[in-house]
């Protein structure tokens, strides 16, 4: 009997111990940074001199590794092998597809300080949010592998006299896994062991900001936890006309996709064409950013709204689909949230976040730098900057303080368009009624939360604010697995990871509703 599923409990670093195992991990991961890395298909390591660098942000100049760029031939070759496995890896009984994922989610629980140095070094979190991002990813292969005995064998049906009938559900074959690289590791390890639980075999593009976690992770599956060859192979390359060699290809099954909206307009578009010998729709699972709102009105308590609000929106840089990059607030207490919201921003502190006492690391490359840059200049002009906004030398790093911006109006650029960056933006709204207005004037809508006392309101926001993670005074980052699981609305998409299927479901959308009491 499996124990029952619970989330994997964050290190606590002010023990020595864990600090001292932390420093250790840093160390081990910083020798091995600049290595060769090879594409795996099917079991077979293939080396190229075409390569590409996955570079540290905090040090552009350091190497964190090199990494084969697959072509278009190599993935087509990447999909033909994962076909040929489905044959196999389909009749696994769903039993022991879970126990490669509980065996693997014991490794990585074992090196779970080694992991979070890979997050450091290559996306540069913070010791915190590394051990946030390892955390999520054993929960997902812990919760999937339960998943796949509880879903694996024969489901109830309406008993019929004279007649045995059997409901399964069966793996479809080939997943494409395009994860993103802000959740390096978390999102592309769930991505990946969610399909392999199902039974489907997965051919892992990885982002090209991140390759150095994600062929650590590889590794560990095929390696250490002996999962079969071709269940897994590992494409690196560029979004080009490689990932659309894998979108395309008539064997491809089931595209997950993590990313941009532009990107993932492009899938779901050429997702939808039938390809010559292609007998099957194409699925798609596509996650496409968060442009997300965090309310507070006048009954609200406004110290634990401000708390929130930092910690959702400059965490990690901002660089997270749930991150608040607005602050809507009622106009009768704009002003009191924003003093201490800025004064709660000035004690962040930022830097290399080998170090222990940075708060905040880089963003991820010089293409978010540039982009980030632009933005503050555009809220500049919309609105009044209220703290940060000045940037340095990206050679030293892609260091970009936090910055808040106040008065943006509703339809601003900074209120509406995706930054993903340490970049908030402050709207003033007339009432409680135009402040729900407002939350929900976007394309996007993946979370949001309120800060108010009063149930009527936090009542009519169950109904009527649409995102798909909805918290009550809580800040609007940190799902669980299993927990809060996450859905999303408008350009957001859909990507329920918890929970199991339903034909009624179908015809909905998920909706999680966090009510801090």
């Amino acid at each position: 009997m499996l124990p029952d599923y619970r989330p994997e409990p964050f290190v606590d670093f002010s023990v020595k111990a864990n600090a001292d195992a932390m420093r250790t991990a840093l160390s081990k991961v910083g020798d091995e940074l600049g290595r060769t890395y090879p594409l795996l298909i099917g079991g077979e390591h293939i080396e190229l001199a075409d390569t590409f660098d996955s570079l540290n942000p905090a040090k552009p100049s350091q190497v964190v590794g090199s990494f084969a760029k697959a072509t278009v031939e190599h993935a087509n070759q990447a999909v033909e092998v994962a076909a040929t496995a489905f044959e196999t890896w389909r009749n696994v009984a769903a039993e022991e597809r879970a126990r490669y994922l509980f065996r693997a989610a014991a490794v990585m629980r074992r090196r779970k300080f080694e992991f979070m140095a890979w997050l450091v070094y290559e996306v540069s979190k913070s010791w915190a949010e590394a051990d946030a991002d390892v955390a999520e990813a054993i929960d997902f292969m812990e919760y999937y592998g339960r998943q796949a005995i509880k879903f694996g064998g024969p489901q109830p049906v309406v008993a019929y006299n004279g007649e045995e009938n059997e409901l399964r559900y069966i793996p479809l074959g080939v997943t494409v896994v395009i994860p993103p690289w802000n959740f390096a590791l978390a999102i592309m390890v769930g991505m990946t062991t969610a399909a392999i639980a199902a039974g489907n075999t997965v051919v892992l593009k990885p982002a090209s900001a991140s390759p150095a976690i994600a062929a650590q992770f590889v590794r560990l599956l095929v390696e250490e936890a002996g999962l079969p060859d071709g269940v897994v192979n590992f494409v690196p390359g560029s979004g080009g006309a490689m990932g659309d060699a894998l979108v395309d290809h008539a064997k491809t099954r089931v595209i997950a996709f993590t990313g941009s909206k532009e990107i993932g307009l492009r899938i779901f578009e050429r997702s939808a064409k039938l390809q010559p010998g292609q007998i099957w729709l194409k699925r798609t699972i596509l996650e496409m950013g968060g442009k997300d709102g965090i309310v507070v009105d006048e009954t609200a308590d406004l110290d634990a709204a401000a708390d929130a609000i930092v910690a959702s929106a400059f965490g990690f840089q901002g660089q997270k689909c749930s991150a608040c990059s607005r602050a809507i607030i009622v106009e009768s207490v704009y002003d009191s949230v924003l003093k201490k919201v800025v004064d709660r921003t000035k004690k962040l502190t930022m830097g290399d976040p080998t170090d222990p006492k940075q708060h905040m690391g880089a963003v991820v490359d010089q293409k978010a730098f540039d982009k980030i840059r632009e933005y503050i200049e555009i809220g500049k002009s919309e609105g009044r900057l209220m703290l940060g906004g000045e940037t340095g030398d990206a050679a030293d790093g892609y260091f970009i303080p936090p910055t808040i911006i106040a008065d943006i109006a509703p339809e601003a650029r900074l209120s509406l368009e995706e930054i993903f960056g340490p970049v908030l933006a402050f709207i003033k709204a007339n009432d409680w009624k135009h402040a729900l207005q407002i939350a929900n004037n976007t394309e996007y809508g993946l979370t949001g939360a309120v800060f108010s006392r009063s149930r009527e309101r936090l009542e009519e926001a169950r109904r009527d604010f649409h995102v798909g993670n909805l918290y009550f005074n809580r800040k609007c980052t940190g799902a669980l697995v299993g927990v809060q699981p996450f859905g999303g609305f408008n350009m957001s998409g859909t990507d329920s990871k918890a929970g199991g299927p339903d034909y009624l479901l179908l015809f909905t959308q998920a909706k999680t509703i966090t009510d801090r009491f």
